[in-house]
């Protein structure tokens, strides 16, 4: 079977995020199996596409991006 064709995305982060994303990973990880930070992000997509498809308030997100760290306005 063809191997599934993925998309890149390469996006600027601080060394806070960072450490939340190896944490993270970390957290998820077990002795059988090790998550990468990759999986976390895409694990991140799914949960907030899954969200707002549920209705979650979108001001809610608009004011996490907002909080210094999160916006990528500053790169």
């Amino acid at each position: 079977m063809p191997k599934k064709e993925r998309k890149r995305l390469q996006v600027v982060i601080s060394e806070e995020q960072d450490a939340l994303l190896t944490r993270t990973a970390y957290e998820l990880s077990s002795p059988e199996r090790l998550i990468s930070k990759s999986e976390v992000v895409r694990l991140a997509i799914e949960k907030i596409a899954k969200e707002l498809g549920e209705g979650a308030q979108l001001d809610d997100y608009r004011a996490i991006l907002e909080t210094e760290g999160v916006s990528d306005e500053n790169a």
